[in-house]
């Protein structure tokens, strides 16, 4: 089974670097916020109840420190390397932001992914930069033959499983998903246990 995977917020959790670091960046530049599980959105500014500007100014402080030293999720390198030794083809599939950009930017956002990768032992078969537009990440679906997506993304979840099965690493900006084509997870050895069980009943 070919298995695309998402980075961010399914590799790391994103959701809770956001909380600590925008509540963190909030208090040193005297922000007011208001925050509570109901309001969280995929949207960081949008969950603190503040405008796009705060959002680009806190990810202009602490993107290159996200994109360097935040860890992998636990067993996610673990639970990727069984998938490996059991035959399946693991997609990391991105649109992580300035990845898309065909200028030095770009080439060092993608660089930076890469090193990330392979300084938290994540081990993949191919590597892909999604375009920017939220409908090309359902256009690698189809490019790339993925039988199966691991997102986070709500608007990505609806949209890849109209296609193909997704699993939704659960967050709270996506806990309205549902539906026949998305299974719910809760951690890379949930991920695991629901991979082996959907392969039983592949083989009989």
């Amino acid at each position: 089974m070919r298995i695309g995977i998402d980075i961010d917020g399914v590799l790391t959790n994103l959701q809770q670097f956001s909380v600590d670091y925008f509540t963190k960046f909030c208090y040193e530049n005297n922000i007011k916020y208001s925050i509570t599980c109901e309001n969280f959105d995929y949207d960081i500014y949008k969950s603190f109840g503040l405008g796009k500007k705060e959002e680009d100014a806190f990810w202009e402080e602490y993107l290159d420190y996200y994109a360097t030293d935040e860890k992998a999720r636990e067993f996610a390198s673990e639970v990727i390397d069984i998938l490996k030794k059991q035959g399946h083809e693991i997609y990391i599939i991105t649109a992580r932001w300035l990845t898309n950009r065909d200028d030095e930017c770009g080439e060092k956002t993608r660089n930076i992914v890469k090193k990330w990768l392979k300084k938290n032992k994540i081990h993949y078969d191919k590597l892909v930069f999604s375009k920017a537009s939220k409908e090309r990440k359902l256009q690698e679906m189809t490019e790339h033959n993925i039988d199966i997506m691991i997102e986070d993304s709500p608007y990505n979840i609806n949209e890849i499983s109209s296609l193909i099965p997704v699993i939704c690493f659960d967050a709270p900006y996506n806990n309205t998903c549902g539906g026949g084509n998305i299974t719910r997870c809760y951690s890379w050895y949930d991920i695991l246990t629901y991979i082996n069980k959907l392969n039983r009943n592949i083989l009989f």
